[in-house]
């Protein structure tokens, strides 16, 4: 049957999420090609996830030197700002792909340079070309959404692309938005010498525990960040001299070298030919990643609004990679909950890392998202600081645990850790909400002593005597 096509599958979008769907449908000896209009490794090599980190990793290390005695004394400067960014930069490969073009080929999958729209079932037009394939997968990613702002648009602010590629630091930025981007990106600059100001209309990083976001605010002012809650942007104005002006519902007006919007992502589903084919722009896909209505069309990632990050969105690929192999082969599928071909995670254990000072790790639901679902809940939560890890990793250590729990099941569904460098504590909470492991069997995983995992020993022995 592929020697009717060109391809046994075409992927549309070269980022991470595309390459693993590409990755894990060609170990199959299936022939793969993939499309891609910028740059291969996508949004989160070049303009996300790496160079943000990059980014903050600096300052990170700077203030845990700065919470030791001994080790403070010996810090006699400030972050070097051109340092810092040249790390970046490296950590883009200077927004140049010829190593990921080059694992592609390793690979055995090709790649077609150019905009993909579909053309039909299994057709795929580039220009005046159209190439068939069995199967085509959408790994386009997300955009970011602009505010309705009067004046926003013309005053041409930085997006998320535009900072995390810039090539020096101003002196003054207004960040509108107080989701994760927007939080971490106002902390990196602070740290870098920026004078910033957040603006968020509703509470910081409102999708998780409420707590969160006090830990977060009071992190981001102790920074240098001045934080505005409630505010609401109503006209933007760039001056010829490059100065933003931003007036606020209050009357208040700021200025500010750069305007920094990170205000949310949306599928990128448009021109994407969709509509011609009768499908919905906002994708629905089963938990195998096939777009409902079709038995040739799969979307993985951020395209189809499941979970918008980049871990959520690989796992995902692998898991269409192996689906898309398995039907073009005839193989028989694992599609049940936790099986080989089912995406459950999406459901019930996404983690997500958030790396603001103090870091936000979480995973699972929260305690608002498990009663809704009609879980019988309760929740138990510890304060870090008081675990001799914590202590010893830093001076004054503070931040909080929290467990929620099916109280009838007695497992956990949603974990959230607040404080430095929790980001390494997630893991076992994921491992937790996915094997469904009961606490009765998690009193019996020894964490070592004195490392911060002891707080799972504490938040074992609040669950007990909260029976």
């Amino acid at each position: 049957m592929s020697e009717q096509y060109d391809y046994d599958l075409i992927v549309i979008g070269a980022g991470p999420v595309g390459e693993n769907v590409a990755d894990y449908t060609a170990r199959q000896s299936l022939s793969v090609a993939i499309i891609e209009s910028e740059l291969v490794g996508g949004e989160c090599s070049y303009w996300a996830c790496m160079p943000s980190k990059a980014l903050l990793r600096s300052g990170h290390a700077l203030r845990a030197a700065q919470r030791l005695p001994g080790a403070s004394q010996a810090i006699t400067g400030k972050l070097d700002a051109n340092a810092v960014l040249a790390r970046r930069t490296q950590f883009t490969s200077g927004w140049k792909d010829d190593g990921q073009v080059k694992w592609l080929d390793s690979a055995g999958i090709e790649l077609i340079r150019g905009r993909g729209q579909l053309a039909g079932p299994g057709k795929v037009q580039i220009g005046d070309r159209v190439y068939t394939a069995r199967a085509v997968a959408l790994a386009t990613g997300s955009i970011p959404t602009l505010p309705d702002i009067k004046g926003l648009a013309e005053a041409r602010p930085w997006g998320t692309r535009e900072i995390t590629s810039a090539q020096q630091v101003p002196d003054s930025l207004i960040v509108l938005g107080g989701g994760v981007a927007g939080t971490e990106m106002a902390l990196a600059f602070a740290s870098l010498g920026s004078s910033v100001t957040l603006i968020s209309r509703s509470a910081l990083l409102g999708r998780e525990e409420p707590f969160v976001a006090d830990y977060v605010a009071a992190g981001l002012e102790e920074a240098g960040v001045e934080v505005r809650l409630g505010a609401k942007p109503t006209e933007v104005h760039r001056a010829q001299d490059g100065t933003v002006s931003l007036s606020l519902d209050d009357g208040s007006t700021m200025q500010a070298s750069e305007l920094v919007v990170a205000a949310g992502r949306t599928p990128a589903t448009l021109d994407l030919g969709l509509e011609a084919l009768g499908l919905d722009a906002k994708l629905s896909v089963d938990d195998t990643m096939l777009v409902a209505g079709t038995d040739w069309l799969y979307a993985a990632g951020d395209v189809n609004g499941r979970a918008l990050l980049t871990h959520q969105g690989k796992y995902q690929a692998r898991i269409a990679g192996e689906a898309i192999a398995a039907r073009l082969n005839g193989a028989p599928l694992e599609t049940g909950p936790w099986g080989q071909h089912a995406a459950t995670a999406d459901h019930h254990a996404v983690p997500r890392v958030i790396f603001t000072v103090p870091e936000v790790a979480a995973v699972g639901l929260t305690e608002a998202q498990a009663r809704e679902a009609g879980f019988p809940v309760r929740t138990v939560a510890y304060d870090l600081g008081n675990v001799a890890g914590a202590s010893l990793h830093a001076d004054g250590y503070t931040g909080r645990a929290q467990l929620v729990i099916d109280q009838d099941q007695q497992v956990i569904l949603g974990a959230t850790f607040v404080g430095q460098d929790v980001a390494e504590l997630l893991h076992a909470a994921t491992i937790a909400i996915v094997g469904s492991v009961p606490l009765d069997r998690l009193w019996h995983a020894v964490p070592a002593y004195p490392t911060m995992s002891e707080i799972w020993l504490r938040l074992l022995e609040a669950c007990r005597q909260a029976v």
